[in-house]
Order: C-alpha cells, then structure tokens, then sequence
C-alpha cells in the first residue's frame, strides 16, 4: 500500500491529490468487498459504481503525475516513491474489479445478452454520465489550482511592493549619506583655510614682535652712546 501523507515533502497541491487519493483508494475497496456479496442488479449497479470511483482514482493520477513535476528537486526522490505506490495500489484494485467484473457477466451472460439494445443504452447512458462527473471533478481541480495561482501571484506582488519600497528607502540613505559627504568636505575646506589664516597672523605677529624689540634695543644703544 502507498505510505501515509508526508507533508514535509512535495506540494501542497500534491499533498491535496494524496489526500483524495486515499479517500477514492477507501471507497473503492469498500464497493470491491461488498460485490462478491450481491447478486444480480445489485450486483451490476456496484460494479458500475466501482468503475467509476476506479476512473476517479486514475484521474487523480493523472493529476498527480503533473504536479509531481513542480516538486523541488530535494524532495522529487521522495515524491516519486510514494507516487508509484499509489500506481501500484489502483492497478491491484483495478485487476481485482476486472475479475470481478469478468465473474459477473460468466454468472448473469445470459440475462445480460437477451435485450442488447436495452444494455447499450445503459452503457452509453453510464459512459454520459461518468463523462461527466470526470468533467466535473477536473473542473474542481483547475478551480483549485486557480485559486492557488492567485494566491501565489499576490504574495509575489506584495512582494515587489516591499522590494520597491526597501529601494526607495535604500536610495534615499545613500542621498543623505552623500550629502553628508559633502558637509563633510566643505567643513574640512573651512577648517583647513582656517588653520592656514591663523599660521599666517601668526608669522605677522611674530614679525611685529620682533621688529619692536630690534627698535627698543636700538633706541636703548642710541641712548647710552
């Protein structure tokens, strides 16, 4: 039999498929068991009722067979094992509803071939229907992954949203910051003709001093001569 749903790998569209899979996989053993019970019409309707839920299991396969596709490579391996156990167990139970589809019509041949027209009509009548009830069924399944599309374009587009946003947020600091640069720079100017204008009153003052103490001494020798 198949494993038990393993959520930590694959989709979660997948994992939806597992979990129907295994709801058709009960339905249809329990109408397998009931069929050797009956007899007759019953007998005919529960087998007909088998081939569909059998058409319902392959089609969810089919499904399955897709999306496993779309799984991440880490969990692909993984994946793949527990879907050829389901492909295995829906052709056991297809096997087992052939045998007993071929036992009934070895039981009731007869009855069944004394108004062909009748069966056709039944059969094409049944084709109908399980034609649509699978038009339906697929219906739900794309309504499904519609909805999950949508869902995953959303978050993508709250997702470029933000992206937008941390840029502009990103492109407005590096603007301070080079504004900030520049104050800097300007600042380092002003220092630095500052320092110069301070070496240079400096240099004057001393020049004066000593040009007051070259006359002091001067006048001072003049006096004493």
């Amino acid at each position: 039999m198949a494993n038990p749903l393993d959520t930590d790998a694959g989709s979660e569209l997948f994992s939806s498929y597992e979990a129907e899979m295994k709801l058709v996989q009960a339905d249809l053993n329990q109408k397998l068991d009931q069929i050797p019970e009956l007899t007759g019409e019953p007998r005919k309707a529960a087998v007909r009722q088998a081939e569909r839920a059998l058409e319902e299991a392959k089609e969810i396969l089919d499904s399955m067979r897709l999306e496993k596709a779309n799984i991440p490579a880490p969990s692909k391996q993984k994946t793949n094992q527990r879907f050829r156990n389901y492909e295995t167990d829906v052709d056991s139970l297809s096997r087992k509803l052939k045998g007993l589809s071929d036992d009934r019509r070895a039981l009731f041949g007869n009855r069944y071939t004394d108004d062909p027209t009748s069966d056709d009509q039944l059969a094409q009548r049944q084709q109908l229907l399980s034609g649509t009830d699978r038009l339906e069924r697929s219906s739900g399944r794309l309504r499904e992954s519609q909805r999950i599309a949508n869902e995953t374009e959303d978050i993508g587009r709250n997702t470029l949203a933000d992206l937008s946003r941390q840029r502009e947020t990103i492109v407005h600091t590096r603007g301070t910051l080079l504004e900030s640069e520049g104050f800097t720079d300007r600042s380092n100017k002003t220092l630095r003709q500052m320092a110069r204008r301070m070496a240079t009153n400096k240099i004057i003052t001393i020049a004066i001093i000593t040009v007051l103490v070259v006359l002091i001494v001067a006048v001072i020798v003049s006096k004493f001569r």
